[in-house]
């Protein structure tokens, strides 16, 4: 029987290959085709449909990388096709992988109504059903020749990811344009054959539902008879009944499938691409939802909706009447996928707060759920926010990419730094690319590691990535197996539904506590070094740019610029996106980034001036602005002061090479090598720097990665390490207060500024790097003489703890991280932290040392920069810098503080008259990272805070204004009922937090 089994699964897969399929289009006529190559960037759709095309036929090449070509297909419906269903089959050159990483195209009628996409799993175009016969037929299709980037076979380097380098030669042969007769039975036998062909293989070998279904499929096949399948499929069809329609049994695994098409917002395509594969999806699916009756489709990224709206308004408008009849969904409640490791506390609270904010303007939809399923890992301070924002849900996949460790749940709650639980689930398909087949809905239910507490699972169905969505024929496997027997039940649902019958099957979920780390794709902490610095930057000045604007609006009437800030911070938000901030990206992103980021800066530093400006007034008083949060030079957080006199620091030769530096808080040598031998913290009599070590080493090593080059960083990168202690120079700094250091390596070249402030507890380390390495990795070290089981890493609204240890395979995967801007170790009494201002991946371990007292040193590197060659073979050549420091005898509050002042550079500014803050706290452990004007423009003024130090914090918040009321809101600035709001007497309000809770304020002006 086996053999026979063997023998029928073979045959299947000829008939339908070589039978069945090419059977679906019995007869086709060719289609009059004319072309015209627009000369640059893509060109408003009435200006395509006007042009005046060529004749081209297929077989002939067409589009330059990055091209848009406008072809016009003409022609004639036979007359003796009356009766009959007709399709347009429009094949611009697809391969058969997956859609998005090719070419593709957009329908339109003559009248620029937009019908639908077009990609390798979607070639056909209704022309009538049925056709009277003699119809004309006119169609227009912008077509889009992006180059294949992604191969798999291997990642190679490759100019195609960048217009300006991907030169013209045509990357596609027109392979098909006809008229042809759609045979639906035949295209339902097709269907009806792979549902039960893939059921089969995924059963049980001696299963009797297996043999029940080997038997119909062999009668079928028996009664096609394959010189005349169109006239034999209804009965093959017929053979089929029986097991198609015997149902599931109560116990079967029930699956809610989502049409979904995760489209990234950039990756191996450029942002302006992604509006025209919205675009092409949009249609796509308007279109099968007018179709299918059962079918629901999800779409996350208000960014996305929002290029709809603007680009391509004829979109929009049947994406708004589908969303109204409640089968085309608003997702995710975020402005973009971004990335949840890196974005700052305010940004990943924008995130949500804008793209919540789009759904409710547009549609009166309220988003409960976050929507991530590719995102990189997520850090242990998001579910506060997404608590905070009003959601109570999150969906992701990317989890079970992890290399080492399998996650224990597919449902269950998470819980984050300040105890905020949030329902969450994997979908146990383990894609985010389902395509319905019966070895994804075998492998779902299989997977499901929630057995006998739980039932449901969500599949997220249809072609991403690049865009395409769901097919019809995923539909129609899906109405197959809705209920029948050996399969899971599938059914088409909102993410709603599936996340309210989950929780309510599962009152009682398992607990995951602390960060959802992703064991892959940990160079993206590092990778496309300005792409990070451009975002780091923009939050901070985004900060400074509301925090001013509202001092000034309040103390003198200042024009607070809404309109100017809601744009940039959707651009900033925007570059959050999880290919483009974790440097996944092709060059041709990257580059636009840097000079969205410029003009970014450009347009808040002129805020900040402004506002200052209108603040301090005319003279010649010397002022201090202070945009950090702690009180900073004598100068208040938020407020504005003549700076404080400082002490000095020396410089002098050290015995043996090298330089001294003492402001007498700190002493600092440098040997001749440019290394820091020596920390030492008086007050505490202790030594930073480990015995016989040395802080302020470069480290390089090769970088070649399994795959996923700009994502990843194998663990077996560190068997080889270069130290760079060669040093060209070693002089004193032309400050007195620095010493400067200059390396060459390979063919790059270092310039560092070694600085102790006067009257700062800190060493700063300015590092500029003209870097020109192949499949390198640089790391800063600091080998520390501290003796720690943990360290904290901050991340938003608070830190999280991770072990220095490797007891386990969870903790021995964990060999590169993320962190803000700080990392603090301690002992009991005595710690160290190590600020940056633009960096995030690390790595922090532990070794005994067995050559001095046997104690052990924990060794903190940053990671600087990478060299991978794909997607974009330049990344990061060029000229880089970063500035750290490291603070001796930190607490885990100067960690805060220190990291905070690396990033919110003093501002000064001569003028009349000091600034008082609008807004301080009287406790350094609650950190005011918002002060602003309410979005809604009615002047009250919002501030949001958070308890930094990880305990419990009450605090007095002084207002430099009359208040008239206070509510506590959630991160959209509408006030919260259930929430008591504090006590205040017009001035002062009295709060107090759990160990990182964050609280949004919103005052009324009295």
């Amino acid at each position: 029987m086996h053999d026979d089994r063997t023998l029928i699964e073979a045959r299947l897969k000829r008939v339908l290959d070589e039978r069945i399929r090419p059977a679906v289009y019995p007869e086709s006529v060719p289609l009059d085709v004319a072309v015209w190559h627009a000369p640059g960037e893509p060109v408003p759709v009435a200006e395509g449909l006007a042009a005046e095309p060529e004749p081209i036929e297929v077989g002939a090449r067409w589009g330059a990388p990055w091209g848009t070509s406008w072809f016009r297909v003409t022609g004639t419906v036979p007359e003796a096709w009356a009766g009959k269903t007709v399709e347009a089959l429009l094949d611009l050159g697809f391969d058969e992988n997956m859609p998005g990483f090719q070419c593709e195209g957009l329908v339109y009628r003559p009248d620029g109504t937009p019908v639908k996409g077009l990609n390798p799993r979607n070639q056909w175009v209704r022309i009538g059903s049925p056709v009277a016969g003699g119809e004309e037929v006119r169609l227009h299709v912008e077509a889009a020749s992006n180059p294949v980037i992604l191969d798999y076979h291997p990642f190679l380097p490759t100019q195609l990811g960048d217009k300006e380098t991907a030169g013209s030669e045509p990357q596609y042969t027109l392979t098909r344009m006809d008229l042809a007769v759609f045979d639906e039975t035949v295209w339902q036998l097709v269907l009806d054959l792979e549902v039960l062909g893939e059921l089969m293989a995924e059963l049980p070998a001696d299963s009797a539902r297996r043999y029940d279904i080997l038997r119909a499929v062999d009668r079928a096949l028996d009664v096609v008879d394959l010189q005349d399948v169109n006239g034999t499929a209804g009965r093959a069809r017929e053979q089929l009944t029986g097991v198609l329609s015997a149902p599931a049994v109560p116990s079967a695994h029930r699956i809610s499938a989502v049409g979904h098409a995760h489209i990234d917002s950039a990756w191996l395509w450029p942002l302006r691409e992604t509006v025209r594969k919205v675009a092409r999806t949009t249609s796509n699916m308007t279109a099968l939802l007018e179709d299918e009756p059962e079918f629901v489709f999800a779409m996350s990224q208000a960014q996305q909706w929002a290029w709809v709206k603007e680009h391509r308004p004829e979109v929009w408008a049947r994406v708004k009447a589908a969303v109204a009849e409640g089968r085309f969904v608003p997702a995710g409640g975020m402005w973009v996928e971004s990335d949840t490791n890196m974005p700052g506390s305010e940004a990943m609270a924008r995130q949500f707060v804008h793209g919540k904010r789009f759904f409710l303007d547009e549609f009166g939809i309220e988003n409960e759920e976050a929507w991530l399923p590719d995102t990189f890992g997520f850090a242990a301070g998001l579910p506060q926010i997404i608590k905070a924002a009003g959601s109570k849900w999150l969906l992701t996949q990317k989890i079970s990419w992890s290399q080492t460790n399998k996650f224990p749940h597919h449902t269950f709650d998470w819980e984050g730094i300040d105890g905020t639980r949030i329902f969450t689930h994997f979908p146990p398909v383990d894609t985010y690319n389902c395509s319905m087949k019966g070895s994804e809905i075998a492998h779902a239910a299989r997977n499901f590691k929630d057995k006998g507490r739980a039932r449901h699972s969500l599949a997220p169905t249809g072609w991403g990535d690049g865009g395409g969505g769901t097919t019809r024929e995923m539909v129609a496997k899906a109405a197959r197996m809705r209920d029948l027997e050996g399969s899971a039940q599938v059914v088409w649902e909102t993410p709603r539904t599936f996340f309210e019958k989950a929780e309510a099957e599962y009152p009682e979920p398992p607990v995951w506590v602390g960060e959802l780390y992703l064991e892959l794709h940990r160079a993206t902490l590092t990778s496309q070094a300005q792409t990070k610095q451009g975002n780091r930057r923009s939050e901070h000045l985004l900060r400074e740019a509301e925090l001013w604007a509202a001092t000034a609006a309040v103390r003198t009437g200042f024009p607070y610029p809404y309109e100017e800030l809601d744009r940039i911070w959707k651009t900033v938000l925007l570059h959050q996106f999880h290919d483009i901030l974790p440097g996944s990206s092709i060059a041709w992103v990257h580059r636009e980034a840097r000079a969205t980021y410029a003009r970014v800066a450009a347009e808040l530093n002129a805020i900040i001036e402004g506002a200052q400006r209108a603040l301090a007034g005319e003279g010649g008083r010397e002022l201090v602005f202070n945009s950090a949060p702690h009180m900073r030079s004598g100068v208040a957080a938020g407020g504005a002061a003549a700076p404080a006199a400082a002490g000095a620091t020396s410089v002098v030769p050290r015995e043996g090479g090298g330089f001294t530096l003492d402001n007498g808080l700190l002493r600092i040598e440098v040997d001749a090598q440019g290394l820091v031998v020596s920390a030492y913290d008086p007050a505490a009599g202790r030594e930073t720097i480990a015995p016989g070590r040395a802080g302020n080493l470069l480290q390089l090593h090769p970088d070649f990665p399994n795959m996923w080059d700009a994502w990843d960083v194998d663990e077996f990168y560190r068997n080889t390490v270069t130290d760079l202690t060669d040093a060209e120079s070693v002089t004193p700094g032309d400050d007195g207060a620095s010493v400067r250091v200059v390396r060459a390596f390979g063919a790059s070249r270092v310039e560092q500024v070694l600085s102790l402030p006067p009257g700062e507890r800190r060493l700063v380390v300015d590092t500029e790097v003209d870097w020109h390495e192949t499949e390198k990795f640089l790391k800063l070290a600091f080998p520390l003489d501290v003796h720690a089981e943990r360290y904290a890493s901050e991340t938003q609204y608070g830190h999280a703890y991770r072990p220095t240890h490797t007891n386990t395979s969870w903790e021995a995967a964990k060999f590169e991280a993320c962190n803000h801007r700080f990392l603090h170790l301690e002992e009991p009494g005595w710690g160290v932290a190590v600020v940056n201002d633009s960096t995030y991946g690390h790595d922090v371990t532990r070794t005994v040392r067995t050559d001095t007292d046997h104690g052990t040193t924990t060794t903190v590197r940053v990671s600087l920069l990478r060299a991978p060659r794909f997607p974009d073979p330049e990344t990061d050549q060029g000229v880089h810098r970063f500035r750290h420091a490291l603070v001796p005898g930190a607490a885990i509050g100067d960690a805060v503080r220190e990291g905070w002042r690396i990033n919110l550079p003093e501002r000064r500014l001569t003028g009349a008259r000091e600034v008082t803050p609008l807004i301080t706290a009287d406790n350094d452990a609650v950190v005011v990272t918002a002060v602003k004007l309410a979005d809604d423009g009615s002047g009250d003024v919002v501030v949001r805070f958070h308890e930094a130090h990880g305990g419990r914090a009450r605090t007095t918040l002084t207002a430099g204004f009359a208040v008239a009321d206070v509510a506590v809101t959630d991160l959209l600035e509408r006030p919260l009922p259930e929430e008591t709001a504090p006590e205040h007497d017009g001035e002062r309000i009295t709060v107090r937090l759990r160990p990182f809770q964050l609280m949004t304020l919103r005052l009324r002006r009295a």
